[in-house]
Parts: structure tokens; sequence; C-alpha cells
């Protein structure tokens, strides 16, 4: 099965190539063709935006909607894949103008202005534009009812739609950014710095988890497609690849899965249930403690116990929607550089967990002690060594105390915004999460502590 897969992938080159070389034949020989140029090049340079949806880092990973599918495609190709990463659309575009980048891969919406200038591959989603605004606030029912600080994204079909409605509505008035994306302006409208914003609703899905208090005035746009993006330069041959490409994961369920993953399953660490706690700790603890106990390595069994509930509730075949499996959510790469072979195996992935943790906590300078430095091992066990060395550059520079895990989890989440991550070494985070995580594990663990006192004040 694997020789066929192989020849199968072989074939599909050689017929792109073959392709390559018919649509070169009757070109300019002066203008070579853009995929030629992309397999001899033997990298696809794919062009995105920071974000959740898009790409982003998270340790050592690179993960997103996009990031994942342009893998998929450069596979696809047989060759390597470097995703360049911008802040904003207007910076994007521009590289796409000036051959920096092959393609755009950032949930662009295919517009009849955007039509004119550009290339676009199959769409593999639709996406409708919503009026957004802070529940409590001022609820325009139609776009003569918008009162207030109005911002949208620079260059976005969103401005294009605002200029078309323009026309009917002369009154209509808005500001343009190239300084904040969509994430960014729907944080603003919880902040209450401007009252509306316009977002795609797909990105509207995927931040409402972490701002409930977003709200939908009504929908501006009815639902278009988005597609990647190619410069009208592009030539046939890298259209037709696309085309075969999309074709193939519309079909083989891949687009299905990567949409469930990162838009229908998505969802946000878990608040504490103190009562539900209690009575797993009661119940399904005592199935895995001796294993707690025994690959502790000399940290307290009831903080990697504390960390095991977090990430599955202490279920060895739970699945997360970004990929981790089992009692400790190991993902594959981390699994296998931990040297666990079965994730669903609690023993060995408890037993990996331990040494990773332990690897977290070695690298914290030793200067910083319990429980601060428990805690940052904690925050760099969720997020990578990293982030959290960005987090705390950011505090000292901004006042704080670097050393101190009061100082640095007030920064964290800062690293959401570009003006942060943009000089960040490892730029984007979800910062607010690890927070979530370490403060979650921290009432786990003391709740396990107090129990073990209580036993022993019964014994």
């Amino acid at each position: 099965m694997k020789n066929f897969i192989l020849i199968a992938q072989y074939l599909r080159i050689a017929l792109i190539s073959v392709l390559v070389m018919s649509l070169s034949a009757c070109s300019d020989p002066q203008k070579p063709s853009s995929l030629k140029q992309i397999l001899e090049r033997k990298t696809l340079r794919v062009g995105t935006l920071h974000g959740p949806g898009n790409y982003y880092r998270k340790g050592s990973n690179e993960a997103g909607f996009e990031y994942e599918l342009a893998q998929k495609y450069s596979e696809y190709l047989g060759i390597e894949l470097q995703m360049v990463s911008v802040h904003n659309l207007s910076d994007l575009i521009s590289k796409l103008d000036k051959g920096q980048v092959d393609v755009i891969a950032a949930g662009i919406t295919v517009t009849k202005e955007r039509q004119q200038h550009y290339r676009f591959a199959p769409g593999y989603g639709q996406v409708s534009q919503e009026l957004v605004f802070k529940q409590g606030g001022k609820w325009p029912q139609s776009i003569n009812e918008i009162d207030g600080d109005f911002v949208v994204m620079k260059d976005s079909s969103h401005a294009q739609n605002l200029v078309q409605l323009k026309k009917l509505q002369p009154n209509l008035s808005w500001q343009e950014t190239d300084k904040h994306d969509s994430e960014e302006l729907l944080r603003a409208v919880v902040e209450g710095d401007i009252d509306f914003t316009v977002v795609d609703s797909n990105t509207l899905a995927l931040n409402q988890q972490h701002y409930p208090q977003l709200s939908v005035a009504f929908t501006i746009q009815k639902a278009q497609p988005i597609a990647w993006m190619l410069s009208q330069e592009a030539d046939d041959a890298f259209l037709s690849s696309l085309i075969e490409f999309f074709g193939e994961v519309h079909h083989n369920g891949t687009l299905l899965t990567l949409t469930q993953k990162y838009y229908t399953d998505a969802i946000s660490i878990a608040g504490i249930d103190n009562s539900g706690f209690i009575n797993a700790a009661k119940v399904k603890l005592p199935q895995f403690e001796s294993m707690f106990r025994r690959h502790a390595e000399g940290m307290d069994w009831r903080l990697l116990a504390a960390i095991s509930y977090q990430e599955s509730q202490w279920q060895p075949t739970a699945r997360s929607h970004t990929g981790g499996r089992g009692i400790m959510m190991l993902d594959k790469k981390t699994a296998r550089q931990l040297d666990v072979h079965s994730r669903l195996d609690a023993e060995q992935s408890i037993r990996g967990s331990a040494k990773l943790f332990q690897q977290m906590f070695s690298r914290i300078p030793h200067r910083i002690s319990n429980p601060d430095r428990q805690w940052f091992a904690l925050a760099a066990y969720n997020i990578g060594w990293g982030h959290l060395d960005d987090a705390r550059l950011l505090t000292e520079e901004r006042g704080g105390d670097p050393d101190r895990w009061l100082d640095v989890k007030e920064t964290l989440p800062l690293l959401k915004q570009r003006k942060y991550y943009q000089d960040a070494k490892f730029g984007y985070v979800r910062g607010d999460e690890p927070v979530r995580y370490v403060e979650n594990i921290r009432a786990y663990y003391d709740t396990l502590v107090h129990l073990d006192d209580e036993n022993l004040h019964q014994n």
C-alpha cells in the first residue's frame, strides 16, 4: 500500500511537470511559468496573516487552518512550505504584488473588485460580513442607524463593501486602519474603545468563545466565497494544480476535518467545576494515582495529577480539537520527542508529560523560587518556553518584575495585540489561555492538597 501511495505521488508530480512544460512551450520563453519556478525552487511561499484562524506558533509547533491547508498543498506538490506571515492585509497584498509570496492563504473573500486584479483558486468556504457591537451598547437595526465609532480593516472586503453601501446611504461613515487586525478590532469593541466593526462570520465564531460579550447587530453582506488569492500574472499551470488540489481535499474530507478542528469544535479552556473535580478525585484518580506518584520525578505528584485533569479530566482516550490525545493530551510531535510510543497508554503519557514539565522547570532561572518557578513552568508547558520568555521580556520593558508570576500573567494577554507581538521573537499567542491554564491547575492542585489534609485528619 505504501509503495502504491509513493507511485501515485510520483505520477502526480510527473503530470504537473508535463503540464508546466507544455504551457511553457506555448508562452514567452523569457517569462517562465510560475509553477515551474516553484517546483524548481522546491519551496512554496505562502503569505498569510497572524491569528488563530490562519497561522500561529504554539511552542515549537506551527498551527492554524491556513497553515495546515498550505502544508497539505506543499506535500501534494512534493516540496517544502515557507509561511510568510505579516500583521496587516495591506502588507500581505503588497508582498503578492511584488512576487515575494506565491499565493495568499488568509481567508480572503472573493469580491468583484479583487477579481479585476487577481486570480483565485477554488473557494473552500463561505463567510458573511457581520456588524458587531458589545452587548448592552447601541444596537443599530440597519445601515442608516449606525452612529458611533465605526472602524474596519484597511484594504479589506469589509471596506470595499462599505464603499458600495455609501452610494445608497451617503451619511454612512467609518474609519479604516492598517494598525489593527480583526481580532484586535473585536477586542476594541469589547473594551469600549470603538462602538462597531465588521468581521467575517468565521472569525467571529472563533473569537466569541473568548469574548462572549460580542453581539451581531445584523448581517451587512450575505455569504461570499473565500479562496486563496494569486497574482494576475500567475500561470494556468499553477491555477490548474490548485483546482486539482482543492477538488481532492474537498472529496477526501480534509477540508471538513480542518473546519471542524478550528471553527466548529473550538472551545475555550474550561472553568473550574469544583464539585465535579472532587467527585472525579474520589472516583477516577485512584486508578492512576500510583502512575502519577511513580513518574513525578521530584515534583509533587498532585501537581502532575492536576495537569492531567486540566488536560483530559483523567480520561486515557480523550481527544482534543488541536490533535492532542490521551490522559495528558500530547500531540504526535511532542509524543515522539518524549519517546511516547502510544499516547493512549496512560503510563507512557504520564511519564512523558512529567519529563516535559521537568524540562520546562529546568529552563526557569534558578534565582526564581517556588511557587513562582512552578507557575512559570506550567505556562511554558502550555505555550512553550519562547512565548513565556517573550512575555517576561515585555514585562520588564513595561516596568514589571519578569521573575514574578503575578506581573508576567498581566503581560501575557498583551501578546494577542499586534503592537506587542510584532516585536516579540515568537510572535502572536493567545496569552490569556496560559493564564487561565495555570490558574485552573493551581485550583485543582490546592483542592488535592486540601483533600489529602482532610484524609490525614480523619485517619
